[in-house]
C-alpha cells in the first residue's frame, strides 16, 4: 500500500514537473499566434470605428435637428476618425510594451 502512494506520489510529481516545463518554455519563446494577430487587427480596427460611427451619428442627428452654415456631420467625422486613431494607436503602443 505504502509503495503504491509512493508510486501514484512520483508519478504526479512527474506531471506537475512537466506541465510547469512546457509553461516555461512557451514563455520564453513568446511567440504569438495567429489568432493574437487578428484579434489586435480587430482591436485597432474597432478602437477606430466605434467613435466615428457614434459621433457620425451624433452629426447627423444635430444637422437634422438644428439648421446651421456648418457641417456638424463633416466635423465630427473627422474628430471621431482622429479620436479612433489616437486609441488605436494606444492600444498598439500598450500591447507592444507587453510584448518587449
Amino acid at each position: 500500500m505504502n509503495n503504491e502512494n509512493n508510486h501514484t506520489e512520483k508519478a504526479f510529481k512527474e506531471s506537475v514537473k512537466k506541465k510547469s516545463q512546457r509553461k516555461l518554455n512557451f514563455r520564453k519563446k513568446d511567440e504569438r499566434g495567429l489568432l493574437y494577430g487578428f484579434g489586435m487587427f480587430g482591436l485597432v480596427g474597432w478602437s477606430v470605428a466605434i467613435p466615428t460611427l457614434v459621433l457620425l451619428a451624433l452629426g447627423i442627428w444635430i444637422d437634422s435637428t438644428f439648421k446651421g452654415p456648418y457641417s456638424w456631420t463633416l466635423m465630427l467625422l473627422v474628430l471621431g476618425i482622429m479620436i479612433g486613431c489616437i486609441n488605436a494607436w494606444y492600444w498598439v503602443k500598450k500591447e507592444s510594451e507587453n510584448g518587449t
